[in-house]
């Protein structure tokens, strides 16, 4: 290489790393002479952990008003949410010499359809429940007719035939692969997915005198679910994952490619991930802090599942109507980004805060949670608080192991 050569890849360097800190200084500007440290350094958990503390307190204590005023309410929740989540995540441009919030309330980017959902379930734990079902009645008049017919699945458990078998493997059992073929892909790790399998079935049994149908069967819960359904589902998950790892990933310009097939292939490939990383979530040097945090995962996403049960019996909407997947789907969707900053935040040590995504994903979750618990007292009420219990000591050892 010739010296003007190398003075050529010098400047190009140069420009390169100007532009990086141009980037760096428009998106994430730092504020001199910081005299309150504590406003200018990110809380993210702690402001979830009170936020979610308030709402709740704010919801399961409020009775006996009226609808206009559940409505401002929950509209002042709302902008609340929506302003708090974007102090904390959004950029804080150009703001050296004025607060930092000031900035960060004013210019506020898409927040994204995550932040759009968590926003209407902040609403809607303001409502009452009728005017939550009647919401539900004007965005889909065919609910009004439906009536809930559950599948009793614990029935004449000690007779095992084929043609009963078969009667089991219905659409829930496509459901359950190819649901944990996507939880495979996103977790990339078989014994998180297999811990996550049975924990699950384990969860469904001191919830069973509340949701009839996680009732099930021996044979039902560990031979079709866990072995056959889910077994198979994350056997398929991580083989494509591992064959995606494998690949080779070189991207070409939609303009450098001739043909017009090619262009189309192009096209809809843009919508598939850049690259795929290999996933390291724990290994021999793991620190204690590491499972833990890998236990959390595991205790969420049950959270998340029983969500999904709950959501649909206490508001009485079929599991295969639209509003029921369409949920599921988006949850699928938002989940992708959220488990990958997780990851990122359990597994990099110079990583000192969770990601956007992650954030509102976890509160999502406990906003569901809120809404099921206020909506459906009366079944909770009908709690066996042993069962319970039971289950809570199981998941706390299961963190401690």
């Amino acid at each position: 290489m010739s010296r003007r050569d190398s003075e050529s890849s010098d400047n190009s360097i140069a420009v390169k790393d100007n532009e990086s800190d141009h980037f760096q200084a428009i998106n994430e500007h730092p504020v001199d002479d910081i005299s309150l440290e504590f406003f200018y350094k990110p809380h993210t958990i702690t402001l979830l952990s009170a936020s979610v503390l308030w709402l709740m307190y704010s919801a399961l204590t409020r009775s006996g008003t009226s609808p206009e005023s559940n409505i401002w309410h929950g509209f002042c929740c709302l902008v609340f949410f929506f302003l708090t989540i974007g102090v904390l995540t959004f950029p804080n441009v150009m703001c050296r010499y004025v607060h930092l919030m000031c900035f960060l309330l004013i210019f506020l980017g898409d927040p994204g359809v995550s932040l759009v959902y968590f926003l209407c379930l902040v609403f809607l734990i303001y409502q009452e429940y009728d005017d939550i079902r009647h919401i539900i009645f004007w965005l889909y008049p065919d609910l009004k007719t439906w009536k809930p017919e559950e599948k009793e699945y614990a029935v004449n458990c000690s007779q095992i035939t084929v043609a009963r078998i078969w009667s089991h493997l219905d659409i829930f059992a496509v459901g359950h692969f190819w649901g944990w073929a996507m939880k495979a892909l996103l977790v990339r790790h078989y014994g998180i997915c297999w811990t996550i399998s049975v924990l699950w079935e384990v969860s469904e049994v001191p919830f069973a005198h509340l949701l009839p149908n996680f009732a099930e069967c021996w044979w039902d819960a560990i031979v079709l679910d866990v072995l056959v359904c889910n077994g198979l589902g994350i056997w398929f998950g991580m083989v494509l994952a591992r064959k995606l790892e494998m690949m080779n990933y070189h991207w070409e310009s939609i303009r450098d490619i001739d043909s017009t097939t090619g262009k189309i292939r192009r096209a809809l490939l843009q919508f598939t991930p850049a690259s795929w990383t290999h996933v390291r979530w724990l290994d021999p040097s793991s620190t204690y802090m590491r499972i833990v945090a890998v236990s959390l995962l595991v205790i969420m996403w049950q959270l998340v599942e029983l969500n999904s049960f709950f959501l649909k019996h206490i508001f009485i909407i079929g599991p295969d109507h639209p509003l029921c997947y369409g949920r599921l789907i988006l949850i699928g969707v938002i989940s992708a980004p959220a488990i990958r900053q997780y990851y990122t935040y359990v597994t990099d040590t110079q990583c000192k805060r969770v990601g956007t995504q992650c954030y509102v994903f976890c509160a999502i979750t406990f906003a569901e949670f809120i809404l099921c618990v206020k909506n459906g007292i009366q079944i909770f009420r009908q709690t066996q608080l042993l069962h319970v219990l039971y289950w809570l000591v199981f998941q706390v050892a299961q963190l401690i192991d």
